[in-house]
This record gives C-alpha cells, sequence and structure tokens, in this order.
C-alpha cells in the first residue's frame, strides 16, 4: 500500500536515490511547460542512474525523466531496476514546489515493463520539489493489472534473448574487424 514517509526516516541508500532524483531536476529542458522533473534509478547491482525530462516544441516528442532514467541504466547494459524516484516542481511563475510528481501512465508502463524484466515489483519514490513529501509506492500499486511480457509468454524468454543479442552484436563486431 503506498505509504507517506519522510525523507529523515529513509536509509541512506533511498534517501540518496531521492535527492539525486530532485538535484537532477535542474538539468531539465521545460522551456514549455516550465515544470522541472528529475529522476533517479537504483539497479539490483547498486549503480544509480539519473536524468530529467526533455521537452519538445512539438509535445508529443518530450521525454520524461522516469522513462531517460531507465534508458539510461539498459544503455549501461544494467536493466535490473529496483527502486525509481521521481522529484518536480514548477519553476515558472508562480513556482510551485508543493505537488508530488508520480509518473505518468507511459512512464508506468515502463517502469512496470522493467519490473518484469528485473522479476521484482519496483519501489517508486513519488516526490514534491523540495522533498518534504515523498510517497513510497510499487509499481503494481500504480499500475495494477498491467499488460507486459507475460502477456506475450515471453517473460522469463528475456534472459535468453538478451544472450542472442549479445552474442549477436559481439559477431557483428567481430566481422568489422576483419
Amino acid at each position: 500500500m503506498s505509504r507517506k514517509i519522510a525523507l529523515a526516516t529513509l536509509d541512506a541508500a533511498d534517501r540518496e536515490l531521492v535527492e539525486m532524483a530532485g538535484d537532477e531536476s535542474r538539468h531539465a529542458y521545460a522551456p514549455y511547460s516550465g515544470f522541472a522533473v528529475g529522476a533517479a534509478v537504483r539497479t539490483r547491482s547498486g549503480k544509480t542512474y539519473t536524468a530529467a525530462n526533455l521537452e519538445n516544441a512539438s509535445y508529443g516528442l518530450a521525454i520524461c525523466a522516469e522513462v531517460a532514467a531507465i534508458a539510461a541504466a539498459n544503455a549501461a547494459g544494467d536493466f535490473e531496476v529496483e527502486s525509481i524516484a521521481i522529484a518536480g516542481h514548477k519553476f515558472k511563475l508562480p513556482q510551485d514546489s508543493t505537488q508530488v510528481v508520480t509518473p505518468c501512465g507511459r512512464c508506468r508502463q515502463v517502469i512496470f515493463e522493467a519490473a518484469q524484466v528485473s522479476e521484482t515489483n519496483v519501489r517508486v519514490f513519488s516526490c514534491n520539489g523540495d522533498l518534504s513529501e515523498i510517497v513510497e509506492s510499487t509499481i503494481s500499486e500504480l499500475l495494477p493489472a498491467a499488460f507486459g511480457p507475460a502477456n506475450f509468454g515471453i517473460d522469463a524468454a528475456w534472459l535468453k534473448m538478451r544472450e542472442t543479442l549479445h552474442a549477436a552484436v559481439t559477431k557483428l563486431r567481430a566481422n568489422r574487424s576483419r
């Protein structure tokens, strides 16, 4: 069940994750909405990947901070996500950092997919801009009865498919160097 928690009550690793998300919001490119969002993802390896939202004049092409952070973990070959923190605030006048920011529907779906690959119910820390309000949830609470890899019957198949992908890339690289 989702629960409100205080920053001071988090263990050191979760506190750092939440603070990194808050700090990352400074890198947002958000000239249209004036709303900056930062995200930090921690993987099973203990590494953390951060990102900020990236808007575009064609609104549909915007990239959410959550998706960018998960993509960064994936690009590093470290896709076993365990936790994600999201923090955001309105920086245009009138400024507002009081609202807790939760992942949008698209982000919830991406987090769910990462949870399926990780075989874990990803913990989600949704925070307001100054981190004075934090709500901890799991992705299954935020997106119940989600559609994902299991619906295609490939929930357990990705590990083998990833090995096949890595072998194919290794072969391509070997052929290039000849």
